[in-house]
C-alpha cells in the first residue's frame, strides 16, 4: 500500500529525463495517478513507456495561458481534483551581469516564476482540501553564482512565492512547501553545459561536501515526502537535497 493510493498529481516538466520524470515514477509507485506536462512531446511519450502506468502525458506550456486552462480541463475531466502539485517546469541559461539583456531576463522569468505562479494560480479550483503543493527551487538561491544571475534570482522570487502560499491556502488544508536541490545529474545540466558537460559536472562535485552529484531519483524521494501525509506538519519549508553544497 503506497502513500498515495488514490491520489491524483499533476507534475510540469515530467517528460525530461531529469527530476520531473524520476518523481512521476516515484509518486506513481506510490499509488498515485500522474499527470505529466511538458513542450516535448516526444519525451513525455518516451516518459509514458518507461513509467508504463497510471501516468498520462499532456504537452502544453506553461508560460501559455490556454495551454494551462487546457492542461487543468483535462485534469479536471479525471474528475477526482488534484492532491499534489509539483511545479517542477523551469529553464536556465548563462549571463553575467554585463551580459543581460531584457530578452534573457525575460527568457527565464517567464518560465521560472510567471509559469510557475500562473500554474499554481490555475490550479487552485482543483486543489483538494489536505493537497501538496511542491515548488522546485534552487540552491542558487542562496549564492552568488557568477554568470547565474537571473536563474538565481527566479528561484529566490519562488522560494518567497511558497512562504507567501502557504499562508494564503492554509485555511483549506492546502500546504505548499518547496524542495532546493544542489547540482544534480539530469539532461537539463548537461545541455545548460554543452560542449564542456563533462569538465563542468566534475567542477561541480568537486565543490560539495558529498563530492559527487545528485542524482534525481534522490530529489523525487523528497518530493514524494512532502507530497506524502508524512509531511502533514510542513508548511512554507524548504527542504535542501543537496550534497550539503549550502549546509557545511
Amino acid at each position: 500500500m503506497g502513500r498515495l493510493d488514490g491520489k491524483t498529481a499533476l507534475i510540469t516538466g515530467g517528460g525530461t529525463r531529469g527530476i520531473g520524470r524520476a518523481t512521476a515514477g516515484r509518486l506513481v509507485a506510490e499509488g498515485a495517478h500522474v499527470f505529466i506536462t511538458g513542450r516535448r512531446k516526444n519525451e513525455l511519450d518516451d516518459a509514458v513507456e518507461v513509467i508504463g502506468e497510471n501516468v498520462t502525458a499532456i504537452p502544453a506550456d506553461i508560460t501559455d495561458a490556454d495551454d494551462l486552462d487546457r492542461l487543468y480541463e483535462q485534469v479536471a475531466a479525471r474528475g477526482k481534483g488534484l492532491d499534489v502539485l509539483f511545479a517542477n517546469a523551469a529553464t536556465a541559461s548563462f549571463a553575467t551581469l554585463e551580459e543581460t539583456t531584457g530578452d534573457h531576463f525575460d527568457s527565464i522569468f517567464d518560465v521560472n516564476v510567471k509559469g510557475t505562479l500562473f500554474t499554481v494560480q490555475k490550479a487552485l479550483p482543483l486543489l483538494n482540501e489536505g493537497a501538496s503543493v511542491i515548488i522546485n527551487a534552487s540552491t542558487t538561491a542562496d549564492r552568488g553564482a557568477a554568470s547565474f544571475g537571473a536563474y538565481s534570482a527566479s528561484k529566490a522570487a519562488l522560494r518567497s512565492y511558497t512562504r507567501t502560499w502557504a499562508n494564503e491556502l492554509k485555511d483549506r488544508g492546502i500546504r505548499v512547501n518547496a524542495v532546493s536541490p544542489g547540482p544534480t545529474d539530469t539532461s537539463g545540466m548537461t545541455e545548460l553545459a554543452g560542449e564542456n558537460a563533462e569538465a563542468f559536472k566534475a567542477r561541480e562535485a568537486a565543490r560539495i561536501a558529498a563530492k559527487r552529484l545528485g542524482h534525481p531519483d534522490e530529489v523525487a524521494a523528497v518530493v514524494a515526502f512532502l507530497a506524502s501525509p508524512d509531511s502533514s506538519f510542513m508548511l512554507g519549508a524548504t527542504v535542501y537535497v543537496d550534497g550539503g553544497e549550502n549546509q557545511i
